[in-house]
């Protein structure tokens, strides 16, 4: 197992180009996309056949993925190394089976995670054949390489996001979230109306928030479902004027 140096894991070309501080905003309709029929998919980043130099990623973030998988749709075995994958289910179901022989179907509120590390292959379907699901993918590049893989699965209770970050995975492990091999804490939430919250970033730290579903201000910034927010400069986030608002935040050391 190998411990990649902050250069090797955060090179310049996983930086979102163009940003001079503060808060850039990635909207929904700019991300690739790509439809299989089965899969319809939305890429906040360069992904497969989308392919955008100035969109390869944001510190440790390497791929999001909105993800709608028709019933009995899905992902045959293949393939992982070195990567740090979650799913975050939105809608229906999502069935996991992998080479290490751990098998699961993760329903809407949950996560499942798995630390691709030296190798493992995996499979991912929709387990109805008659409802569709939706899921965030979400890629991160490791703070390790050639580690053993490993898989875990987490279910978020409603009222643990109600109003709050509810935090998922970390390095540490810590407050109840699974521990993962990359920089970050990362943190689900759901604001209906009037609900407000304020996050102090830790210093240095660097963000990044995706409304999944929704919409709200981020430090005024307006965001709807499909956005993403860069932030580059540590500080006091507040989120407002949420309406039926589901989000992840991602926040970087």
């Amino acid at each position: 197992m190998t411990r990649l140096s902050n250069t090797a894991r955060k090179g310049t070309h996983m930086i979102e180009t163009g940003l001079a501080g503060g808060l850039k905003l990635r909207p929904a309709e700019a991300r690739g996309t790509a439809d299989h029929g089965w899969l319809r998919s939305a890429h906040s980043f360069s992904f497969a056949n989308y392919h955008d130099p100035g969109h390869m990623g944001f510190e440790a973030l390497r791929v999001i993925n909105d993800d709608w998988v028709a019933g009995g749709g899905g992902f045959p075995m293949h393939p992982h190394r070195d990567a740090e994958i979650f799913s975050y289910v939105l809608e229906g179901g999502l069935q996991h089976r992998d080479s290490l022989g751990n098998g699961s179907t993760v329903r809407a509120g949950g996560v499942q995670y798995m630390s691709a590390g030296s190798g493992v292959t995996h499979s991912e379907f929709n387990p109805s054949q008659d409802e569709p699901m939706r899921f965030l993918q979400v890629w991160l590049i490791p703070n390790v390489s050639g580690a053993a893989p490993r898989y875990d699965t987490l279910d978020i209770a409603p009222d643990d996001k109600d109003g709050k970050l509810a935090l998922f995975l970390s390095p540490d492990g810590r407050d109840g979230s699974m521990a993962m091999r990359a920089d970050a804490d990362i943190y689900a939430a759901t604001l209906s109306d009037g609900q407000t919250l304020d996050h102090a970033m830790g210093d240095g730290s660097r963000g990044w928030v995706q409304v999944a579903d929704g919409s709200i201000t981020v430090n005024g910034q307006a965001l709807r479902r499909g956005d993403g927010l860069a932030i580059r400069e540590n500080g006091r986030l507040e989120f407002r004027e949420a309406e039926d608002a589901e989000l992840l935040y991602f926040e970087f050391e």
